[in-house]
């Protein structure tokens, strides 16, 4: 499952680093009004750690910030050992212009993964449709034998879609926030990007000149891998999944997950590990002798229910059919328990296991296949999206990624769990599996309804809105860093700082 910077010349990223020196996004004299008290996070996924760090960023040291977690840190940032390695059952992969989630590791302190040389092959069900080589200009021609410039009108497609959603670290770094992912979309890249939330990927490249045999063969099995959903999906979605087939994607030494822990550790935040329940409207007298309003979090832990009050609340964790069942009481207008939209199931399975050559329909000898990634189209005889020869989450000293012809950790991604008969056509022998059910990202299925907005009600928030541009790692911290912010400002009334659309116009004006 899997993750851009604005192409700034030198003189603009020098003005850019004197401009906030002079005029930090922290530094206003609104600072100086009363801070919240307590802050209230739910989830503690790679969004809501993310929030928790952005808000201790935003209003400082003084406010309290609680952290609830039904399950384990991390959400769908997740590992499990098998011998005496530990390895990703979740998000794998970060592009490597994701600059919150590098800057995350540079503040944690955290080293990247080893880089390990990979190989990619596609599958049609039936055999290996095409196997990349070791050598780069032979993988070259075969791409231009077969698909002519495809390949690289593709690259320079997925470019101009990132190119300015890219500007969202520019808007960012100047404090900028929005209230909706539509405004959010539109500030970067127009109508251009409402217009890919509402055409499937097909249509779109197909409008633009590409073959349908392209698709097919090659477009769909990377949207399969990352989304487990074919081409009609929606463009916006579809270029951030054909980003993650870009070289030099890393990941984090030890499991991306570390993140999670180390930004809740660095928000100084107290995670309560308990289900929340319920969120409701309270009103209290204040000093002044007039009434304020408060959350109440009403939530079960293992020592039973419990409830506390907040004034600010940020919900990261999916408030759609089988992913939450928070209710909201109290609200004009109500806030619904779930929002239309279903979430897709990927069920990701680890086997320690001797692979099947016969199964990928190749007489090749199994010492000789050293591919590690083996994707798949969307036909009748794909039961499989993916099949990927996994890499520990630690690479120690002299590690070299064994062939096929010896037992090693496998990661099946497939729609539905595998039979046993399915375990046997594609594995000789294992003696371990592992079967994680993630109901991963929402179903891309244009046109695309109108997202659910980031302000909930006066200073309640939802974050996991943004999944529904594009679910990724990095999707997720843009959309705590969005939220933290749009919290701080409405707090203190900063109505200039949400939904200005033409920040890049005017620092290309005074360049």
């Amino acid at each position: 499952m899997r993750r851009q910077t604005l192409s700034l010349t030198a003189l603009s990223f020098l003005w850019l680093l004197i401009s906030w020196s002079r005029n930090p996004v922290s530094a206003s004299a609104s600072e100086q009004q009363e801070q919240p008290k307590k802050i209230a996070v739910i989830g503690a996924g790679i969004g809501g750690t993310a929030a928790a760090f952005y808000l201790r960023q935003e209003f400082g040291p003084g406010v309290k910030i609680d952290v609830f977690e039904s399950g384990t840190v991390g959400g769908r940032l997740a590992t499990v050992k098998i011998g005496d390695d530990e390895y990703e059952t979740g998000g794998s992969v970060i592009h490597p212009l994701n600059l919150h989630m590098k800057h995350f590791i540079e503040k944690l302190g955290i080293p990247q993964r080893k880089d390990v040389p990979s190989k990619v092959a596609i599958f049609d069900g039936k055999e290996l449709t095409f196997e990349e080589s070791d050598w780069f200009i032979i993988n070259l021609f075969r791409m231009l034998w077969r698909y002519g410039f495809n390949l690289i009108r593709m690259q320079m497609w997925v470019e101009s879609v990132l190119d300015k959603f890219m500007r969202i670290y520019q808007y960012q770094q100047y404090g900028y926030s929005f209230s909706s992912v539509e405004s959010l979309l539109h500030a970067m890249g127009g109508n251009r990007f409402l217009t890919l939330m509402n055409q499937t990927l097909e249509e779109t490249m197909m409008s633009d000149g590409f073959s349908q045999m392209y698709l097919n063969d090659m477009v769909a099995p990377i949207t399969r891998v990352n989304y487990g959903q074919s081409v009609r999906v929606h463009g916006f979605v579809g270029a951030i999944a054909l980003a993650g087939a870009d070289s030099g994607l890393w990941a984090v030494d030890g499991g991306n997950n570390r993140v999670c822990y180390g930004l809740l550790y660095h928000s100084k935040s107290e995670l309560i590990p308990a289900r929340v329940t319920s969120i409701s409207i309270k009103v209290r007298p204040s000093k002044t002798g007039s009434t304020a309003s408060f959350y109440e979090v009403n939530y079960v832990e293992e020592a039973g229910s419990a409830h506390s009050l907040y004034d600010i609340v940020v919900i990261a964790t999916p408030l759609h059919q089988g992913k939450s069942d928070i209710s909201f009481s109290g609200f004009s207008p109500p806030i619904p328990s779930h929002y239309p939209g279903r979430y897709h199931q990927t069920v990701s399975t680890l086997v320690h296991g001797l692979l099947n050559m016969s199964y990928l329909g190749t007489t090749q000898l199994a010492s000789e296949f050293t591919v590690s990634d083996i994707l798949t189209t969307d036909s009748k005889g794909s039961v499989i999206h993916s099949l990927s020869s996994l890499d520990p989450v630690h690479i120690p000293a002299g590690y070299k990624r064994p062939p096929a012809s010896h037992t090693k950790v496998w990661k099946v991604f497939s729609p539905q769990p595998l039979s046993q008969e399915q375990l046997k056509n594609m594995f000789l022998s294992w003696d371990f599996v592992s079967e994680s059910r993630w109901l991963a990202y929402p179903e891309y299925r244009p046109p695309q309804r109108k997202t659910p907005p980031f302000i909930l009600h006066n200073r309640l928030y939802y974050l996991n809105t943004m999944e529904w541009a594009g679910s990724a790692m990095e999707m997720s911290a843009i959309s705590a860093r969005n939220v933290a912010l749009l919290a701080h400002h409405r707090w203190h009334g900063q109505a200039d700082k949400i939904d200005q659309e033409d920040l890049h116009t005017r620092l290309r004006g005074e360049l």
